[in-house]
């Protein structure tokens, strides 16, 4: 089986956005959990061999996460992300900005903008990120983030199918 999931990504130079929009098989309920929470995060936001460490994990308006992509040697790069809105299951949007150890932000961020919708038991995930700088935006690609976010699709399309076996397992005869 590929590792690999198809997805659109287009970059807006004009509006500093990059739109990112991705099929899962899966239904929404669970793409949902596999977004907003912390222990389900951990396995897939991150391209191997890299890993997610959530530190604090509050998703609800006004909470955060604080966590660390940690690299096979154990560099920690912090990242702060700041929940400004959710409407359960279908949207939420939050504030995303590189930071230090102790959540001391360097700026410029990004506003990340996140839709999930189902049809026939395939969910997409259409996500808008503003950057607040065309400069931020052309490192953060120049830095491979599409590379980087193909192959974290490609970990949460393994753990998708995992959670989808298991649950169709704990259902019974």
């Amino acid at each position: 089986m590929s590792n690999t999931i198809p997805f659109d990504f287009i970059v807006n130079k004009e509006t500093k956005t990059v739109t990112i929009t991705v099929e899962l098989n899966a239904e929404r309920d669970l793409v949902w959990d596999a977004y907003t929470k912390a222990e389900l995060l951990d396995q897939w936001w991150a391209p191997k061999p890299f890993s997610s460490r959530t530190k604090v994990m509050d998703f609800r308006v006004g909470g955060k996460r604080f966590y660390a992509m940690v690299s096979p040697e154990g560099q920690e790069r912090w990242v702060l992300q700041q929940y400004k809105s959710i409407t359960p299951k279908t949207h939420f949007s939050l504030f995303n900005a590189f930071s230090d150890e102790n959540e001391n932000l360097e700026l410029p961020g990004s506003d990340w903008d996140l839709n999930f919708s189902e049809e026939d038991g395939k969910t997409t995930v259409r996500a808008s990120i503003y950057n607040e700088s065309l400069e931020r935006m052309e490192t953060l690609l120049a830095m491979g983030f599409k590379e980087g976010i193909t192959a974290t699709f490609g970990q949460l399309k393994e753990l998708l199918a995992t959670l989808t076996r298991t649950n169709v397992a704990g259902q019974g005869e």
